[in-house]
């Protein structure tokens, strides 16, 4: 760099330099000159720095990324199943999973412990079942803390990982339908793929001798393809809405769990709805593809999951799934491109890894036994990744496609797929209860529950929670286009309000009878919800929601009335207070 002729004479400095002449097989003879060296020639090696942190392809920021996004949504995913296990699934839950668990093992009586384990993988099978919240507690909060450690100090290992892999896996597989959602396989593959990020048991935000393997980051990739291209083709195969670019007309009104954002989108113009199903095919169906065109396209690809989660986010409560979602996408993104998201300067992140690469492609170190463990396992892992994609691949060229199934009990590599078909209209169903003797009289006074989050009282606003999740509300959406007699776990929680059941009624947000004696009678009213008009009348009373009744959902039911229910299928008999 020359000396720059625009700078004041006075921030320059004169340095003595030695300058030998003559050929080099005589003696040198020297003399000396004055040279001057502009003051700003400190910021040379920062300029060089960042020349060669452009010119880096590798993906240890990447890497470093990915256990940040992944790790945020297993602290909210073991933070639900520790408010909400005991109640869906504890011994007096809902479903009780130590019910589920002995239905399972008589089922597969005839099969051998480690045939039953291999079945369905979960810690719970080593377990006292006299006592299940404790189990289940337990295996949330350790989940929990290692996740909290690693989210928080940037260290992990693969037996770390591991560890948060097997936890939710055993929840997973015991949580019945509560842990149905497309979500929970996702994050178990991510969390998979996840571990062979990581050295063996280093503990490091920056593991000198753990490169990024191309053949994780392709793992990722492969897994975002699947994602993205499951869902559009689920799309364009199933609801004819999705092909005449008519579903978001709907989508805002009928998603599971509405927030206040997916009031106002409702009501856009018809035009701009026919926008977004159009952007939707583009994303969906189109730019999975820029995965295989060279490394901008890729980083275009990227860039767009992102963006697009990001909206889904904004519009929707959908849990932590658009949250997840972005961890693959983050593997089309190398240290050149993600550098600007981190600070510059002896010692930070882009340094270390500067120094780290230069020692990479210097003198190679003798292996150690860790990375050669490690190489080992990321093989496998390959080839492990393409057998158990066979049954995918031939899933997404099928006319049948199914979406959000797994083809293995480890669940590693999964199909997945969204709103293949879109309800035209929201249903809801309202439990409410009685106080009088006779729930047929024409004076009694039914009296509404209110869930935490799902639409209830037309008067309250609708909730924005991503990425927590309720787990009970969204069941409730499903329930709501089905009967009771597919849902058979509404009659359980008709029974608990009858009782007036603590845990029951934590999943609530309103009790009607919170300082009264237990209802005598409960019923579920079947209702059709529209949003209000902005600007109208029902706007103007402070209404979100414009509701009529359809029809009764259930009967109203007595505590008596249920028993025998309770008894057939072995559960706890709720001891009314």
């Amino acid at each position: 760099m020359g000396w720059n002729p625009e700078k004041p004479l006075h921030e320059a400095e004169w340095r003595r330099t030695w300058v030998p002449q003559g050929p080099r097989s005589q003696a040198p003879h020297r003399t000396h000159r004055l040279t001057m060296i502009p003051s700003n020639v400190d910021s040379l090696g920062c300029r060089r720095n960042a020349q060669r942190w452009r010119e880096r392809r590798g993906f240890s920021c990447s890497s470093f990324q990915f256990h940040i996004v992944t790790l945020e949504s297993s602290v909210v995913a073991f933070l639900v199943a520790f408010h909400q296990n005991k109640q869906l699934i504890g011994d007096r839950g809902l479903l009780p999973c130590r019910v589920f668990l002995k239905n399972f093992q008589q089922y597969f009586q005839d099969k051998t412990s480690w045939e039953v384990f291999s079945y369905m993988p979960t810690i719970l099978w080593l377990t006292d079942w006299s006592d299940t919240n404790s189990t289940l507690d337990s295996l949330a909060l350790l989940g929990l803390g290692i996740s909290s450690f690693v989210l928080i100090t940037g260290c992990a290992n693969m037996l770390l990982m591991a560890a948060l892999w097997g936890l939710y896996m055993s929840l997973v597989n015991v949580g019945h339908v509560w842990y149905s959602f497309g979500w929970e396989s996702q994050l178990l593959e991510t969390g998979f793929l996840g571990i062979f990020l990581c050295p063996l048991w280093t503990l490091s935000r920056l593991p000198q001798h753990t490169p990024t393997s191309r053949i994780v980051l392709w793992g990722f990739r492969w897994l975002i393809f699947r994602i993205m291209l499951g869902a559009g083709l689920i799309k364009i195969r199933g609801d004819r809405c999705w092909r005449d670019l008519t579903c978001m007309d709907f989508h805002y009104e009928t998603q599971p769990v509405p927030n206040p954002v997916a009031y106002y989108l409702h009501h856009s113009p018809w035009w701009f709805h026919r926008f977004e199903t159009l952007s939707n095919h583009f994303i969906e169906l189109l730019v999975p593809f820029f995965l295989f065109l060279g490394r901008r396209a890729c980083i275009i690809h990227g860039a767009l999951q992102i963006l697009f989660q990001a909206i889904l986010i904004v519009s929707g409560n959908l849990s932590f799934l658009n949250w997840l979602t972005m961890v693959p996408s983050l593997a089309c993104f190398d240290d050149a491109t993600l550098g600007f998201l981190f600070p510059s300067g002896p010692g930070s992140l882009k340094d270390r890894v500067l120094q780290m690469q230069r020692e990479i492609r210097g003198a190679r170190p003798k292996p150690r036994f860790g990375s050669v463990v490690r190489r080992a396992a990321n093989v496998s892992l390959g080839i492990l990744l393409a057998w158990l994609s066979v049954p995918v691949v031939l899933n997404l060229l099928s006319s049948r496609q199914v979406m959000n199934t797994h083809f293995n009990s480890l669940h590693i590599v999964n199909t997945y797929g969204a709103f293949g078909s879109i309800t035209k209209e929201r249903t809801e169903v309202i439990l409410q209860g009685t106080a009088s003797p006779n729930a047929s009289a024409p004076d009694a006074v039914w009296e509404d529950y209110e869930f935490k989050c799902k639409p209830g009282d037309p008067s309250r606003r609708p909730c924005l929670i991503s990425p927590y999740h309720y787990r009970l509300d969204w069941l409730m959406w499903f329930a709501a286009f089905q009967t009771y007699e597919h849902n058979d776990w509404i009659l359980h929680l008709a029974g608990k309000l009858l009782a007036s059941d603590a845990e029951a009624l934590s999943l609530l947000a309103h009790n009607p009878f919170a300082s009264r004696p237990p209802p005598r009678w409960v019923r579920g009213e079947h209702y059709r919800y529209k949003f209000s008009r902005p600007g109208g009348r029902h706007a103007a009373e402070g209404k979100w929601w414009v509701r009529k009744r359809i029809g009764a959902y259930f009967p109203p039911l007595s505590l008596e009335e249920l028993r025998p229910y309770f008894r057939d299928r072995g559960w706890p008999l709720p001891q009314p207070l």
